[in-house]
């Protein structure tokens, strides 16, 4: 990378920055994401490598702006997991369960946010700081609810949130059937993501990834769709020659062939 980015190196290495390759960045993870999830073990190897390359192609530039380099990247995640792991390299068998092991975690990780001498001086910060900002919106709701019940502002049991779904449900339904108005829209799009959220937090409750779940949901309805595609081309017609009758039919088929 270095060489890539020297003079000489290659034009469009040379001529990105931090915010140009952000895009990149996201893209390679979800590509790792696919992998994983099509437990495609030479792809996931492949994969990982081209996530690695944009930690390399960061600590590169950061090191041509003086910020810092990929040794000292790997120091403080050294020092991160060292710190964090309490149980493991300060006081070993200290935590027997996976509980206790993310309760030591997120100490240590509490202690870090607030500086020695400071807890006298000012209030500690919030319990939602650090949540990032470009996280993907599923991925947001699932974090903030899980601060919010490190606090104890939670259901305590995943049965109850069903009443809150419903509750989320009728709402919405009531911004639908009210007359059309100036604020109409953004009414139902106010209750639409109070049911998303209500129902990431079932997710949360179920030890289940909303993100993860929604995809295998989407990969499900392509397969069947592309079925129902196959289907109607066998017999040389498409999908938008079919009648509400048979649709029904096609998708019935669709859904028996692919559970």
């Amino acid at each position: 990378m270095h060489q890539l980015r020297a003079p000489g190196g290659c034009p469009w290495d040379r001529r990105q920055t931090f915010d140009s390759i952000r895009t990149h960045t996201l893209e390679e993870a979800y590509e790792v994401l696919e992998a994983i999830g099509d437990r495609n073990w030479p792809g996931l190897r492949e994969e990982l490598g081209d996530l690695l390359l944009q930690v390399v192609f960061y600590a590169e530039m950061a090191e041509e702006a003086g910020y810092f380099a990929i040794d000292d990247v790997l120091r403080e995640l050294a020092d991160k997991l060292i710190r964090r792991h309490p149980h493991v390299f300060a006081e070993p068998g200290s935590a027997a369960t996976p509980d206790e092991a993310l309760g030591r975690w997120n100490a240590a990780k509490a202690a870090e946010r607030t500086p020695a001498g400071a807890a006298s001086q000012a209030p500690p910060p919030s319990l939602m700081a650090g949540i990032p900002k470009h996280l993907p919106a599923l991925a947001e709701a699932g974090k903030l609810g899980g601060r919010a019940a490190r606090a104890g502002f939670d259901w305590p049991a995943a049965a109850l949130i069903w009443s809150k779904i419903e509750e989320e449900l009728t709402e919405l339904r009531a911004a639908l059937t009210r007359p059309d108005g100036g604020g109409r829209t953004a009414e139902i799009e106010d209750e639409l993501g109070d049911v998303l959220f209500s129902v990431v937090n079932l997710a949360r409750h179920l030890d289940l990834d909303p993100e993860a779940a929604l995809k295998r949901a989407n990969r499900k309805f392509l397969r069947r769709f592309q079925h129902m595609e196959d289907a109607a081309r066998a017999q040389g017609r498409e999908l938008n020659q079919l009648a509400a009758a048979e649709w029904d039919e096609r998708w019935r088929e669709s859904k028996m062939d692919h559970p």
